[in-house]
């Protein structure tokens, strides 16, 4: 019998793309991106925002980790083939996919009986074709090298789903587990993260410390309601190395208790 090791936890010699990396500063992709370099990862830090991928690809190199830039459309597949084939290209093959890219503010301002067909498409081509699309593509560089890790970005805001952005994200959740059902007997597994309230850029541009919904929400919370991108990332290492082998279809909610309000 093996005893357990921090060690399970490093990444070295595994290749890793992420999703959303590259775009709006101090974003959650940013933290992952870096998080799985320190780790011993190969990155390929990939965005919409190509300048964007390249300065944080150019961070983690100046870390002293491996890291490339590709500028992808995640809805897009001859988009996001091309960006596999770039992760080969530079590291050899694909172990982990992190699914984080997404829409939040540009479809949160209205509510779900306001939504029209052009914004509902889009949602959803962005929040849940481009996290499958994505799946679909690099499983089979996955399966090559013997299996791999996929982790989606879901959010607190899916349970309950009170949005459009939170329907997005619940059905992210419904092609989680689909997927870590498809894909379990090619040793592939698919978990999700959920954040809460993320103090990225972004985020506190939609909703400020001192916003009524803040406030409100701070109350019903067990622990502090908001975090730092950084603190999402120890489940993220989880997720996707040997320490978490036994995990599959399953969402860990990172988000200080939110995920349990009344």
């Amino acid at each position: 019998m093996a005893d357990f090791s921090n060690n399970e936890f490093r990444l070295d010699g595994k290749v890793a793309i992420v999703t959303g990396a590259g775009g709006r500063g101090n974003s959650i992709g940013r933290a992952y991106a870096v998080a799985l370099a320190n780790a011993g990862a190969s990155v390929v830090v990939a965005d919409l925002n190509g300048e964007g991928a390249q300065k944080v690809a150019d961070e983690i190199a100046a870390l002293g980790h491996k890291a490339v830039a590709v500028q992808v459309d995640i809805t897009d597949t001859a988009s996001v083939e091309a960006m596999a084939a770039a992760a080969k290209a530079a590291f050899g093959g694909i172990d982990i996919l992190v699914n984080n890219a997404a829409l939040m503010v540009e479809i949160v301002d209205k509510p779900l009986m306001q939504t029209d067909r052009a914004r509902f498409d889009k949602g959803m081509a962005v929040n849940v074709w481009g996290a499958i699309n994505c799946a679909q593509v690099v499983a089979p560089f996955m399966a090559e090298r013997g299996g791999g890790s996929i982790v989606n970005q879901v959010s607190a805001g899916a349970y309950p789903a009170q949005s459009y952005y939170g329907v997005t994200k619940i059905a992210l959740h419904g092609a989680t587990t689909t997927l870590a059902t498809e894909l379990g007997k090619q040793n592939i597994r698919v978990n999700a993260i959920g954040p809460g309230m993320t103090k990225t850029d972004a985020g506190l541009a939609l909703t400020p410390e001192d916003s009524p919904l803040v406030q409100a929400i701070s109350s019903r919370t067990p622990i502090q309601l908001r975090d730092t991108p950084d603190a999402l990332c120890g489940a993220l290492l989880l997720l996707v190395s040997e320490a978490g082998r036994w995990m599959t279809g399953q969402v860990l909610n990172v988000d200080g208790g939110w995920v349990m309000r009344g």
